[in-house]
């Protein structure tokens, strides 16, 4: 972050001072009192199991020199800017602080939302970006209005490139995180059924994924995905320059020619200009050929080198741990561990990749735990997955959990199956069943939500640590 004083700290967020309005704050701003290093701002926030405003004492003595809080804590020496919200002020510092390196600097910001392929477009940008300049990027899936503008507030007057993640969190979410924000270049990437329990059918969710878009300046850029009718719709909803990536015919930046092999996905990029480059990523999953596809879309609108910019992708082992993490153990047996996130649509990819590699004529295994968040389509569409992991013929199917038993009845309701379903309430049963079936070549999948811990099975299963 950019250096300030609690007295400009106190303005951003309209907050009251108590103390010295010349502390100097340098380096970062934290929610988390065990990160916090000397000089840093501590932001006291109310949580679900804990309240920030008891490590008032610990933040001190970890050398932060103020903090903003809700109310003033008694016995505490370095200044507090007390604040009705402590996270709305989180936000308002996060904008200031941006406006202030915007003045000062070419900095360009990159806003990325999406049902599936977020936090993977992120980080493939950001491996691209930082090849040309100093990139913020958020950690893991830090994309709320919290993660959001903690991540923002990382950027200083060096920074060339920020990519804002956004997720939605309800009506007005996204449209929040891009007031504070602005993007130069405002990603859309698909819109799915996660998270359509919480909003109520999908034709929310696009409501609230076009808000990025309704956001965007004149002179921004809209980069929308041609295949998503949803997105395509977004077209209309903005000034802003469009630009479209997809495989249909009258994307800018199209891919075709797409191969999934275990060592990785490969397909042709043709650019507006019509010239033709090869990517070959490491990372498994046609359904990743998108995400790379916006995220080279980006880099070329920036007007940064191509061929730089494939190989960054290019050399990438893969998208993030646990998001389509692959490992072939010794004894033949390749563990694919996809369980940080699930929803209908990254499933059924996730399951279209296993049965693409095991036409190899590998044995293909599916361990399927929960897909949270669904709410009244819970049922439903637990009940169609086990449907379709029997249409792709996955040769064995194994559901853990009770949330996730409408996948195994589903499966076994399908009338194709005898007996290739397996259905286990806890992850040490189905860990032991799985043990004790593998053979050398078989193609293991683990997916699910991260609330299922179907990741840690996974890890196990790669014979690494947790």
């Amino acid at each position: 972050m950019i250096e300030l004083s609690t007295e400009q700290v106190t303005q951003a967020v309209a907050g009251e001072l108590f103390g010295d309005a010349t502390v100097l704050i340098s380096g970062s701003v934290e929610t988390d009192s065990r990160l916090l290093k000397p000089g840093n701002l501590f932001v006291a926030k109310p949580g679900e199991v804990t309240d920030g405003h008891l490590f008032l004492t610990n933040a001190e003595r970890s050398g932060a020199v103020a903090a903003i809080v809700e109310r003033i804590v008694d016995g505490i020496s370095i200044p507090q800017i007390k604040v009705a919200n402590s996270v709305l002020a989180l936000g308002m510092l996060a904008k200031f602080v941006l406006d202030k390196v915007k003045e000062s600097s070419d900095i360009k910001v990159i806003g990325i939302t999406g049902s599936n392929g977020k936090t993977t477009t992120k980080n493939m940008l950001r491996e691209i970006l930082s090849k040309f300049g100093p990139t913020v990027a958020p950690n893991e899936s830090f994309n709320n209005e919290v993660g959001a503008p903690y991540s923002i507030l990382q950027t200083n007057l060096q920074t060339k490139f920020l990519v804002v993640e956004m997720g939605a969190g309800g009506e007005g979410s996204i449209n929040y995180l891009a007031q504070i924000a602005k993007p130069d270049i405002g990603v859309v990437l698909k819109v799915g059924l996660a998270h359509v329990g919480e909003f109520g059918g999908i034709e929310t969710t696009a409501k609230i994924k076009s808000e990025l878009v309704k956001a965007l300046d004149v002179n921004a850029v809209a980069v929308l995905n041609a295949d998503d009718g949803y997105v395509s719709d977004m077209a209309s909803l903005t000034d802003a320059q469009k630009v479209w990536f997809g495989t249909s015919g009258d994307a800018g930046y199209q891919a075709t020619n797409q191969k999934l092999s275990i060592e990785g996905t490969e397909f042709d990029l043709k650019w507006p200009d019509q010239k033709v480059c090869h990517v070959k990523l490491q990372i498994l999953g046609e359904h990743h050929v998108m995400n790379a596809l916006a995220a080279l879309t980006v880099s070329d609108i920036l007007g940064l080198d191509r061929e730089k910019s494939i190989s960054a992708i290019e050399n990438m082992p893969l998208a993030e741990r646990w998001r389509m993490q692959v490992h072939n153990r010794a004894d033949g047996v390749t563990i694919i561990n996809d369980a940080y996130n699930a929803s209908p649509d990254s499933m059924k990819a996730a399951l279209q990749t296993l049965a693409q590699l095991g036409r190899s004529g590998r044995r293909t295994i599916a361990i399927l735990g929960e897909m949270a968040e669904l709410g009244s389509m819970s049922r439903e569409q637990h009940d169609a997955l086990g449907r379709v992991v029997v249409r792709l013929d996955i040769n064995q199917l194994v559901v853990v959990g009770q949330a996730a038993k409408l996948i195994h009845m589903g499966a076994e309701q399908e009338g194709s199956w005898g007996g290739e379903s397996k259905f286990f309430e806890s992850i040490d049963d189905a860990l032991a069943f799985v043990r004790g079936m593998l053979m050398a070549g078989d193609l293991v999948l683990v997916k699910s939500s991260k609330s299922a811990n179907l990741r840690h099975l996974g890890d196990t299963l790669m014979e690494v640590g947790s």
